[in-house]
């Protein structure tokens, strides 16, 4: 019988999964007191394996949605029972429990990821009808995560809640802009049917363009009409961030900073994202980790 996995080594491996594999959102960790900061990295290893039973295309489609309705069945018996050898769930469970995270939003999240195997007919691209479509994505796949955040970072204000899910929806419509050209190569356009058609812009020339082609006059009016929508709902995240647990607001302003920093280099590109894969740089992320962990120095200091 395999010896039981304690909870540190759970964490452990979590912390390692979210260092490996979190980018920008590792850099808003680390400003965090380490036992938020544990709970974040099980999230987001709990997330990770989500998307990776999603996206790995080696798999046909049904097959990948029947591999994550037995990971959230055996996800279920383990926070149920306790009784599981995965690190991700264990560390998950106790988190969910020390912070009063409600498991339905786990829930919704894994119906988020699995929102990107629809049954579509043979070679037909995914594809929103309307901004209100994409938005409900949004919510599932990112502003679930923000409601799973704030109440690992703390809050007593209710409207907290609209504020952090607004605050993922900017989140995901940046990161939406970034990964257009390999967002498309994989069958994917998460921009809206109905912008495309007020642009003038066909669903054809986003899928099938040439290598590194910039984008149209049409095309980049789109693309700044979906970046004027984030910008807008970046707003909620300045609201937010007095709501929150003292400690825990330098974690989320590096975060807001780092992705609001990609939205302005995007817009800066003249939204060119099919030429490169525009990111903010790593010593950029260092500078901005930097003033927020002197945040977190003072909120400490502070009575």
């Amino acid at each position: 019988m395999p010896e039981a996995i304690t909870l540190d080594a759970a964490y452990s491996t979590c912390r390692a999964i979210a260092r490996r594999e979190a980018k920008n959102f590792y850099y808003a960790f680390v400003a965090l007191p380490e036992p938020r900061r544990n709970a974040i990295c099980a999230i987001y290893a709990f997330m990770r394996k989500a998307d990776d039973l999603s996206d790995d295309e080696s798999i046909p489609r049904e097959q990948r949605r029947m591999n994550l309705e037995q990971w959230q069945a055996a996800w279920r018996r383990a926070s149920q029972t306790g009784a599981t050898q995965d690190p991700v769930f264990i560390a998950v469970r106790d988190a969910t429990q020390r912070y009063k995270i409600p498991l339905s939003l786990l829930d919704e999240l894994i119906v988020g990821t699995t929102s990107d195997l629809k049954a579509n007919p043979a070679d037909a691209p995914d594809t929103y009808a309307t901004f209100a479509d994409l938005y409900q994505y949004c919510y599932l796949v990112a502003s679930v995560v923000g409601l799973v955040c704030i109440r690992i970072f703390g809050y007593t204000d209710p409207a907290a809640e609209k504020l952090a899910e607004e605050t993922g929806v900017a989140f995901q419509l940046t990161n939406i802009l970034r990964d257009v050209a390999e967002d498309a190569e994989r069958g994917r356009v998460y921009l809206p049917l109905e912008d495309l058609a007020a642009h003038n812009v066909t669903l054809d020339s986003i899928l099938h363009r040439k290598d590194g082609a910039p984008p149209s006059a049409n095309e980049c009016a789109l693309l700044a009409e979906i970046g004027k929508r984030a910008e807008g709902y970046y707003a909620s995240a300045a609201r937010l961030l007095p709501l929150i647990d003292r400690e825990s607001r330098p974690a989320l302003w590096v975060l807001v900073r780092i992705y609001r920093g990609l939205l302005r280099r995007i817009r800066r590109a003249d939204y060119d994202v099919f030429s490169r894969r525009i990111s903010v740089p790593t010593f950029q992320k260092l500078e901005i980790l930097a003033v927020g962990m002197a945040k977190l120095a003072i909120a400490r200091l502070s009575p």
